[in-house]
C-alpha cells in the first residue's frame, strides 16, 4: 500500500507541462474576467471566485471575534457577506477583515497548490474544500441561486477528491488553488476604487474600507493586494514544482 504521505511516485507526478498550463490557465482566466463577457465564458469560476472571496470576509471575522451572518450570492457573478460584532484589534481588525476578501483565496490557494506535492493532502484538500462548499451552503449561503450552486460545486469536488485518480487529483487542487489566487483579479479596478455598486447597493471597496482604517489611500492597499495575490501564486508554485 502506498503511504498516503509519500511524495507522489515519479510516474504520478504531474508531468512538468502541467505547470505551463496552469501558468497559461491563469493568465486566461485573469485576462477574460476583465470582459463583461469573460465572466460568462468563465461562469463556473466566476461564481467560485465570488464564494472564495466573500467567504474571506465572513470567516476573517468570524476568527477576529465578530458574527458571520450570511452570504449572498447572485447569477450576475456578485456577492455580499454579512457580519457583525466587536472586533479584536479595533481598526486593524476592521481593515484584516476587508483584506480578507481580496487575500484570504490567495493564501488559501497557495496552501491547496503545495498540497499537490502529496496524494494524501491533495486528497485531503479536495475534500475539505468540496466539505466547506457544501457547508457553507447550510450555515451561510442564503440567497436563491448561491443554494443552487454553491452545493453543485462542493459534490463536484468531492467527487474529484473521492474517486479520480491521484494524478487528477493533484491537478485538479492546484488547477483550484490556482484559481483562488487570481480571483484577486476577477475585477482587478475594484481593488483601485474607492465605491462599488453590488445588487443596486453603493458601497465601500475593500481597498477603501483598509484605508478609512489605516493609513495611506486606498489605491496603495489595492496594490499591495495585487502583488501580494500574484507573489503567493508564483512562490508556491515554484515550491512545488522545484524538484
Amino acid at each position: 500500500m502506498t503511504d498516503p504521505e509519500l511524495p507522489l511516485p515519479s510516474s504520478e507526478q504531474p508531468a512538468q507541462h502541467s505547470l505551463v498550463w496552469l501558468v497559461a490557465a491563469a493568465g486566461v482566466t485573469v485576462l477574460l474576467w476583465q470582459f463583461p463577457w469573460g465572466n460568462y465564458i468563465l461562469y463556473p469560476f466566476t461564481i467560485l471566485a465570488t464564494w472564495f472571496h466573500e467567504m474571506g470576509h465572513g470567516l476573517t471575522a468570524l476568527l477576529l471575534g465578530g458574527d458571520f451572518h450570511r452570504l449572498e450570492i447572485y447569477s450576475n457573478g456578485s456577492g455580499l457577506a454579512f457580519h457583525s460584532g466587536q472586533l479584536f484589534l479595533g481598526p486593524v481588525g476592521r481593515a484584516l477583515v476587508a483584506a480578507g476578501g481580496p487575500m484570504g483565496p490567495p493564501i488559501a490557494g497557495a496552501i491547496f497548490i503545495l498540497a499537490s506535492r502529496r496524494q494524501g493532502t491533495a486528497r485531503l484538500g479536495l475534500l475539505f474544500l468540496g466539505s466547506l462548499l457544501l457547508l457553507s451552503a447550510v450555515i451561510w449561503v442564503r440567497s436563491g441561486f448561491g443554494l443552487l450552486f454553491v452545493p453543485a460545486l462542493g459534490i463536484g469536488i468531492l467527487a474529484l477528491g473521492l474517486w479520480a485518480s491521484s494524478w487528477v487529483r493533484g491537478f485538479a487542487i492546484q488547477f483550484l488553488g490556482v484559481q483562488a489566487c487570481v480571483s484577486t483579479y476577477r475585477q482587478l479596478d475594484y481593488l483601485f476604487t474607492a465605491t462599488a455598486v453590488i445588487n443596486g447597493q453603493v458601497i465601500h471597496s475593500d481597498s477603501s474600507q483598509i484605508a478609512q482604517n489605516l493609513l495611506l489611500p486606498y489605491w496603495f492597499w489595492g496594490g499591495l493586494m495585487a502583488v501580494s495575490s500574484l507573489v503567493l501564486l508564483m512562490t508556491s508554485l515554484q515550491m512545488t514544482y522545484r524538484d
